[in-house]
């Protein structure tokens, strides 16, 4: 069968995973544009914090990029979408910490700006495809897709991407998805990309020192939802600055004292409590999700498969119930720790996902 060539953006970040994508796209012969996102003001931390900008998206990741890119020899383009960034991503993280949740802002970063937004750019350039270096598969059967997660378990993004659709499947690409991260760094070096051997990002890229306290009381203002630490008993135990330093599951920086240690277990954002109580407050059985998606049919009705309520958290088996409103029902076969409002449960058949949604 004689070669097809395509043509491909790429979405360009800046770091090894997606220049390697796009010099493997282009050594097979497609025709590859590399792009890039400009989501936030850069100058406005610099100015700010000092000159450090260590996380992913930053603008010496944006002047990287487009050294690859001008390496390889593609075109490169830089699109701002820092409105949508501000309004679709930053906005909706401030409004769930200050809302008692804990958000992941990843998730939706993906699913508005790199599978929406982008990917409506690559169709404006007349692309087949729109390319990223997730660490995922995408897999055809008799022209239906699914979400597969990527073969190295250490690596595998495929939670941040449980919301991908049945059409935005069949215009993207995860090259990487069969690959360990050793293999993408030995692609980079053969390669002699210039970010052969550059860090991984930690951090969210908006907050790059990892103080999202303060990231949140620059954007909202401190001192406005103080109130009362309470243990579960209902006793009175301290006072806190702000709800939204505390997530659920968390047991350091409480600063009270107890026969047994704490764990933050709930936050109550409108009364301003931040409740803790014993590790066994911390299981939960069931939780319930909003916004579900699933990438084909809704289920007509319960199922069983496994959950993941967090990007590290190993997967258990449960039973999903669809509900009405786009809500479904995640009763654990085991009690969990640290179900946190806010965060992703996704939820799998052996390799497979077949949907998820936002823990409420």
């Amino acid at each position: 069968m004689a070669f097809e060539k395509k043509r491909i953006v790429v979405a360009m970040s800046g770091g090894v995973d997606s220049s390697v994508t796009a010099a493997l796209l282009k050594e097979q012969g497609h025709e590859v544009i590399g792009m890039t996102m400009q989501i936030w003001d850069y100058g406005r931390f610099t100015a700010e914090h000092g000159d450090t900008f260590g996380s992913c998206c930053s603008l010496d990741d944006v002047h990287d990029a487009r050294r690859v890119a001008e390496g390889l020899g593609i075109p490169f383009y830089v699109v701002n979408f820092e409105k949508d960034f501000q309004q679709q991503v930053i906005d909706a993280f401030c409004d769930d910490y200050f809302a008692g949740r804990t958000p992941n802002p990843c998730v939706l970063c993906n699913q508005v700006l790199k599978f929406e937004l982008l990917l409506r750019r690559a169709r404006e350039l007349e692309a087949d495809w729109l390319a990223t270096g997730h660490y995922a598969r995408i897999v055809e059967d008799g022209g239906a897709f699914s979400l597969r997660k990527g073969l190295d378990d250490r690596k595998d993004q495929s939670y941040f991407l449980y919301t991908l659709s049945q059409e935005q499947m069949k215009r993207v690409l995860f090259p990487l998805g069969g690959m360990s991260k050793d293999e993408v760094r030995a692609h980079a070096a053969r390669f002699s990309l210039r970010v052969a051997e550059k860090a991984e990002s930690q951090d969210i890229c908006f907050v790059p020192d990892g103080d999202y306290v303060r990231f949140l009381e620059d954007e909202r203002g401190a001192g406005k939802m103080d109130g009362d630490i309470v243990h579960v008993s209902g006793e009175k135990l301290g006072t806190h600055r702000g709800t939204y330093r505390y997530t659920v599951g968390q047991r350091r920086g409480l600063g009270i004292g107890w026969s047994e240690p704490l764990f933050v277990v709930g936050i109550d954002a409108e009364k301003r409590r931040v409740i803790v109580g014993e590790r066994k407050h911390l299981e939960r059985s069931e939780l319930t999700v909003h916004q579900a998606h699933w990438p084909g049919k809704v289920p007509e009705g319960p199922l069983r498969a496994l959950c993941r309520i967090r990007y590290r958290h190993r997967e258990q088996p449960a039973l999903i119930t669809p509900l009405e409103n786009g809500r479904a029902r995640v009763q654990f076969d085991e009690p969990q720790q640290g179900v946190t409002p806010g965060q992703a449960a996704v939820f799998y058949e052996g390799d497979r996902v077949i949907g998820g949604g936002s823990i409420e």
